[in-house]
């Protein structure tokens, strides 16, 4: 099915142009037969039916040479006289056939070259309108496409670009504590090294689609808990809760973590007693998602609404979202907050 459409699609350009001439070249028997069809026709009003139809083809004829050439290479390129020249000798040209075609067709009778300009003069401005109509509108929609395929590109570009940044902190302290759980000999060494392989993994090899399912994002963040949990230890309160309504949502990958790795950034340096809260829901098609992590007030460098990581995220809810979402960051009370409303979409 998709194979046909396309096909349609490439297509339906020349279709619509045999359409169309078709239609010009049948009207003036459709109007003839309309208005003179009751009686039987005269051989001379049949010989010029003839000559109107094989004038036509020089119509076509001038429609698609100024269409394909004429246009772009001189009434583009601003050489008004050129093109006005060659119009009137495509014009003479015209005559010149038609002059032929009438002494063929109509021998009986005189030919005047009055006559014959005031007759194909109509014609002739009418095609000729068309033609620059039709390439200025083909050409702006043309560039317009090609504008909005150029800025897809760049935004996806610029989406990947937003998605890769890693926070290399959370690596070097997770390889660290890997490190301090091999020299202890701790059976907690395997896990830990299978959950930082499942995290790799998925960033690196499943995160290229423009969406994964939900749950599969939640397992990523929970493993990416579990690690700096771990990390961290006891001394750490946490308060983790993940478990959306449904489970055939769809999201775009790396969303979500960025606020969690900003809460651990920023929520379990200088600070006496941390605490983390993490939660997420959903309502059909809305998502709830919420982070508060604890702060020290008086470390102006824990500001964590300033970091590179939040700029990057609000920036990618802004390309793929725009007024689908809602994100409310605030301070208060020794806590930092972040509520990101979201309409998922399929």
């Amino acid at each position: 099915m998709a194979n046909l459409f396309t096909s349609f699609q490439k297509y339906q350009a020349p279709m619509l142009h045999v359409l169309t001439w078709s239609i010009f070249f049948l009207l003036p028997f459709l109007v003839e037969q309309g208005y003179g069809g009751r009686g039987p026709r005269s051989a001379q009003a049949e010989n010029f039916l003839y000559l109107n139809s094989l004038t036509n083809i020089f119509w076509v004829i001038l429609f698609y040479a100024n269409t394909r050439l004429l246009i772009p290479r001189f009434l583009y390129q601003r050489k008004f006289a050129g093109y006005l020249l060659l119009q009137l000798l495509l014009f003479a040209g015209i005559l010149l056939v038609h002059r032929l075609l009438f002494g063929i067709l109509l021998a009986d009778l005189s030919f005047s070259v009055y006559r014959s300009a005031l007759y194909n003069a109509v014609p002739f401005v009418c095609i000729l309108m068309a033609a620059i109509a039709f390439r200025s509108v083909s050409d702006k929609i043309r560039s317009d496409r090609l504008a909005s395929e150029q800025q897809q590109e760049n935004l996806k570009t610029e989406l990947a670009f937003l998605r890769s940044q890693i926070n290399p902190h959370f690596f070097l302290n997770v390889l660290n504590n890997t490190v301090a759980l091999a020299r202890m000999k701790s059976d907690a060494l395997e896990p830990t090294l299978l959950k930082l392989a499942a995290l790799v993994k998925y960033m690196f090899y499943e995160t290229d689609e423009e969406k994964v399912l939900l749950k599969r994002e939640l397992e990523y963040l929970k493993g990416y808990i579990d690690l700096q949990q771990q990390r961290i230890g006891d001394r750490l309160q946490l308060d983790i809760d993940l478990n959306p309504t449904e489970d055939w949502h769809h999201i775009e990958p790396m969303l979500l973590i960025p606020f969690v790795e900003n809460a651990f950034k920023h929520g379990t340096g200088l600070i006496a007693e941390p605490a983390i809260h993490i939660s997420l829901t959903t309502e059909g098609s809305r998502l709830h998602y919420c982070v508060k992590n604890k702060f020290a007030s008086g470390n102006a460098s824990n500001d964590s609404g300033s970091g590179i990581e939040l700029a990057n995220v609000k920036r990618r809810l802004e390309l793929l979202y725009g007024d689908a979402h809602q994100l409310h960051i605030r301070r208060s009370d020794g806590w930092f907050t972040v509520h990101l409303d979201l309409t998922l979409r399929t």
